[in-house]
């Protein structure tokens, strides 16, 4: 293991490149799911859209994955990067292949998609800066709550439900981000 200074980030540590592999191939295993189930059963069927679009998403978690471990000083930030992307992946997916609320064409879903822009939003605002971000999955997370409860009032306690663990995510990502800014700042960097 290499000794890290003040002024780098965890890039290089061991434990993350290996990660690297367990992210991308996790990707690539879950493009090819469907695409071997479609093999044995006709329960699935994706388009090469759905695929278009699966492939695309997956691709941006990567990417989010990459620019975690390139930024951070921290594990605990990459640790809370990582639960808002799941988060933000999750959100759009379940939104994308059933609805959040309703079918997936229901006007009313477009909110869950909105919580993902403030999260967005607020990260670039931010500047990806540890004390930033914490801020931004607070209001991520104050957005998905307000969600639920429209998701409540329309359709029920099952979306209140699934809506509001959306919520405590975005929290937990946001406590993390809080604790990943109060450590101590390498030399140089500024939150």
């Amino acid at each position: 293991m290499g000794i890290r200074t003040p002024n780098t980030t965890i890039a290089n540590d061991p434990v993350w490149r290996t990660l690297r592999w367990v992210v991308w191939g996790g990707a690539a295993l879950l493009l090819l799911a469907p695409l071997i189930a479609m093999r044995f059963t006709r329960e699935v069927d994706w388009s090469p859209f759905d695929f278009l679009v699966m492939g695309v998403l997956l691709a941006l978690v990567g990417g989010a994955y990459e620019l975690a471990v390139r930024t951070a000083r921290s594990h605990v930030y990459v640790i809370a990067f990582g639960v808002a992307v799941g988060t933000a992946f999750l959100t759009v997916w379940a939104n994308l292949a059933v609805g959040i609320v309703g079918e997936p064409a229901e006007p009313i879903n477009r909110i869950y998609f909105g919580v993902v822009a403030v999260a967005v939003i607020g990260a670039a605002l931010a500047r990806l800066r540890p004390a930033g971000m914490a801020r931004a999955m607070l209001a991520a997370a104050v957005a998905q709550a307000a969600g639920s409860i429209v998701g409540l009032v329309a359709d029920g306690a099952s979306v209140f439900v699934l809506t509001a663990v959306f919520a405590v995510l975005w929290l937990v990502s946001a406590a993390l981000f809080r604790r990943a800014a109060a450590q101590p700042a390498p030399t140089g960097a500024s939150r």
